[in-house]
């Protein structure tokens, strides 16, 4: 396994190769509450993709798994690397290569984090619009799990922002997929199966990303409800209203309770309604014109408080932003209250007060909890689970997918699967679906090289 060492070496350098205990505990996990961490055999900074190419071909001649790592902010285990392979880094392939301001659309690395995206599109009047919570999180990244965020019931979800790629198949060919289009009906799309494979087909090195103009006028408008079921009442007539919010969110009592203290936010809501709150609302809206902003704020204030808020709180400036942040701290408060896991489970919006209900339910049962927040405009329910017995856990878990399923949804609405809910995968999914997906596998990655583990792991 020397050799090894010293063919990766030369194809990145001496000094962007590390091998075995010189190779830093980060690499050795991402944030998932369940997966124990791996150190690597191998550790490896390429620059260039054709560097990304020459270290796939070696792996694949010596049979040595490769994990291919952007910022390591990902929650199910899908950069957890296994301790004989290759971690593939891209933190030295973190440029914003081209803002194109006719085409509105960045050529960026894997490498580039949200921030950095965002500063370089901000200063030609653009954004980037897929936030996931965390701004540190990498381009590439949120390519391999298909990230989403608040911003998801306007703008949609990473694959509906990425127009092409370049990649690396694990044979050591580069290829590349969509473009600067808006269209493409030429062939499979495969621009769009390397989306949320989460590095187990090809590794991209280079993503095209839509970008839409900056409205330079918003707010956010905040309101209490007594129950969970009025909450979600009154969500798709937000959105029939036409008025179009670009965040739109449920937070459960507690969890607001929590994140409000940790980030030391203050909403200016009385006692005597937070205290019988039970769910909360975050709308926030958008406009390039400011009057055109204050008249939907007053329509969707009258919307709200005709269909049961117990109030409704216009936030503008810092303190909209401060609440949007809290919230997207949300799994750190989760974590240092001392969550055991966090799931992401995606239903249609319709089924989000029976899912809660039932999955609720399902936890007390087995005396644990199922606290949280979620993106109620496109029904993904993110909870935090609180059960210290492993077994009772896992059992929890299984019914709560199962329920989610059967609901018309999914277990997974942007976290992945990674290896952390990789076994539920597999035991509660169509077995047809499952050996078409190997299938397609095998056909990207016939030595089984990428990310083995993630998806097809067989449960512990």
């Amino acid at each position: 396994m020397g050799d090894v060492a010293a063919r990766f070496a030369e194809i990145v350098g001496d000094t962007n190769l590390l091998a075995g205990e010189a190779i830093p505990e980060d690499y050795a996990h991402d944030e998932a509450l369940t997966i124990t961490p791996r150190r690597p055999a191998y550790l490896a900074k390429p620059e260039t993709a054709e560097e990304v190419a020459e270290l796939l071909k070696v792996a694949g001649e010596h049979g040595v798994p490769v994990t291919a790592r952007g910022s390591g902010t990902g929650l199910s285990g899908g950069a957890q690397p296994r301790e004989d392979s290759l971690v593939i880094s891209f933190e030295r392939m973190n440029a914003v290569l081209e803002i194109d301001t006719e085409n509105h659309v960045a050529v960026v690395q894997p490498g580039v984090t949200l921030s950095e995206l965002d500063e370089k599109a901000t200063k030609a009047g653009l954004g980037y619009t897929v936030h996931p919570g965390e701004l540190s999180a990498s381009v590439g990244g949120n390519v391999g799990t298909n990230a989403g965020g608040m911003r998801a019931v306007k703008y949609g979800v990473t694959r509906h922002n990425v127009v092409g790629l370049q990649a690396v198949l694990p044979t050591g060919e580069i290829i590349r997929t969509g473009g600067k289009t808006s269209k493409v009906s030429t062939g499979y799309d495969l621009t769009q199966l390397i989306i949320g494979s989460e590095g187990t087909l090809a590794i991209a090195t280079e993503v095209i990303v839509k970008l839409y103009p900056r409205l330079p006028h918003g707010a956010t408008v905040f309101a209490p409800f007594e129950t969970f079921d009025e909450v979600m009442t009154v969500v798709p007539k937000i959105i029939a209203s036409g008025l179009a919010p670009h965040i739109l969110e449920y937070i459960d009592n507690l969890t607001l309770a929590a994140i409000g203290y940790n980030e030391k936010l203050s909403l200016g809501v009385p006692d005597n309604i937070r205290d019988t709150a039970q769910a909360y609302l975050v709308v926030a809206l958008e406009n390039r014109d400011d009057d055109r902003l204050h008249a939907d704020i007053e329509e969707l204030g009258g919307m709200l408080g005709d269909l049961g808020a117990m109030d409704v709180y216009v936030l503008e400036g810092n303190s909209a932003r401060r609440l949007i942040e809290a919230r997207e701290k949300a799994f750190w408060t989760a974590k240092a209250a001392g969550a055991d896991d966090v799931i992401d489970v995606v239903v249609p919006r319709s089924a989000m007060p029976e899912f809660m209900r039932r999955s609720r339910e399902m936890a007390l049962s087995r005396e644990a909890g199922a606290l949280g927040c979620g993106h109620a405009g496109d029904g993904n329910v993110h909870l935090a689970i609180f059960c210290k017995d492993t077994a009772k856990r896992k059992q929890l878990l299984t019914d709560i997918f199962a329920l989610g399923m059967e609901l018309g949804g999914a277990i997974s609405g942007e976290h992945g699967l990674g290896k952390a809910k990789s076994g539920y995968f597999l035991e509660l999914e169509d077995p047809a679906k499952i050996a078409l997906m190997r299938r397609i596998k095998e056909s990207f990655d016939p030595a089984g090289i990428l990310n083995p583990g993630v998806l097809f792991a067989e449960r512990a």
